[in-house]
């Protein structure tokens, strides 16, 4: 069955880190690309970045540049998001998903990935 779960958020003051994590299984993670999205409260689903099978990335927020950085370890099954310098307007539910692609091609939108996790909530408060 294909499946991916979030974790690794929490509750984080202004300024700190978090390490995202999305475990994946049931299907072959070497050919798919995973996005992370987020989604704030009262505001439309947000791409953050996408690592493509042969690991090139892609920003799809400028205002993450710089401060959040996205890995993948093949042999764990696991797609990595760590946040840096984190913000009161990063608090959002972070989602992974999956879409069966090639090389360093990544899906240039969140409605070219069929699969998605269930997320994990990311507040950044003081």
């Amino acid at each position: 069955q294909f499946r991916l779960v979030e974790s690794g958020g929490g509750l984080v003051q202004p300024g700190g880190s978090l390490r995202l994590s999305c475990a994946a299984s049931g299907f072959d993670l070497d050919n798919h690309a995973i996005g992370w999205f987020r989604q704030a409260p009262g505001k439309e689903s947000e791409g953050v970045q996408c690592i493509s099978s042969s690991g090139a990335t892609t920003h799809y927020a400028a205002s993450i540049q710089g401060r959040f950085t996205i890995s993948r370890d093949n042999a764990k099954k696991t797609i990595y998001l760590q946040m840096n310098s984190l913000k009161p307007e990063d608090t959002a539910v972070y989602y992974c998903a999956a879409e069966a692609a090639y090389g360093s091609f990544c899906p240039p939108r969140g409605d070219d990935f069929d699969h998605w996790g269930q997320g994990t909530q990311v507040t950044v408060s003081s």
